[in-house]
């Protein structure tokens, strides 16, 4: 297993946390592989209720890692790790509950719009800078922000790539509450286990009543992906990634 993900159960609760704090949990595409069979495993699990992300203290996660992605820039390699990976996070049938501490760009936030209850903390900034990396939204983030937020603060969060603060989040509605550093585990283990107290067919039905049909939004995911893999391969993305690096190494 990719030892940056580390998976375990506390009772009926899976928890996958993002270990690579050296990169401040940059995701590569083993790892999103690796979240994607914790996924299925823990959905195929009926002694499993829930499902917890959890990132390292200061860093949910810093996105992609570029190193990955400038390899599929110039290689032409599709990433169907990540792809997979947000399908099976839209597709899961289980609860999920994340707590973001510090750093959360790009999957780092998008990865919480499929999540059924988010904690954060004061110090966490939501920051999503596609269009600045000569990319373009994912993980449904297109089809499920303006939903959350309305068309103008979607277009300032995805298109702009403003940060918006715990506290805008909260407002917004995008988390479910803001909690102490120290107390962020905690209360994500408290609400996780809370979760996987209630009658788990009842829970199913009530979830799946709440998020609808998801087939538009995986629709919306793969048509993301497309596009997102043609500007992976485009000289305006790969400008802006090399300029990111090279500023990076500075």
């Amino acid at each position: 297993m990719e030892e940056h993900i580390l998976v375990a159960l506390e009772g009926p609760v899976q928890i996958i946390r993002i270990n690579r704090p050296d990169k401040k949990n940059a995701i590569t595409r083993a790892m999103y592989a690796t979240m994607s069979e914790a996924l299925a495993s823990g959905d195929a699990d009926a002694s499993v209720r829930a499902h917890v992300f959890l990132g390292v203290p200061g860093a949910f996660s810093a996105g992609n890692d570029l190193t990955d992605f400038m390899a599929m820039a110039v290689g032409g390699e599709g990433g169907e790790e990540v792809w997979g990976f947000l399908e099976a996070l839209a597709g899961a049938t289980k609860p999920i509950i994340s707590g973001v501490d510090g750093i959360a760009v790009g999957i780092g936030t998008t990865l919480n719009l499929h999540c059924d209850l988010t904690f954060a903390t004061p110090r966490t900034k939501f920051h999503t800078p596609f269009t600045d990396l000569g990319l373009v939204p994912e993980a449904g983030s297109s089809l499920l922000v303006p939903h959350i937020l309305g068309r103008q603060k979607a277009f300032a969060m995805l298109a702009l790539g403003d940060p918006f603060s715990a506290e805008d989040a909260l407002q917004a509605g995008l988390i479910y509450a803001v909690v102490e550093e120290g107390e962020l585990e905690a209360e994500v283990m408290k609400a996780a286990k809370l979760v996987a107290s209630k009658p788990p067919e009842a829970l199913r039905i009530a979830r799946d009543l709440m998020l609808g049909d998801r087939s538009a939004l995986l629709a919306r995911i793969r048509t993301e992906a497309e596009h997102f893999r043609d500007r992976l391969r485009s000289e305006e993305a790969r400008a802006a990634l090399m300029a990111f690096m090279s500023r990076k190494k500075g």
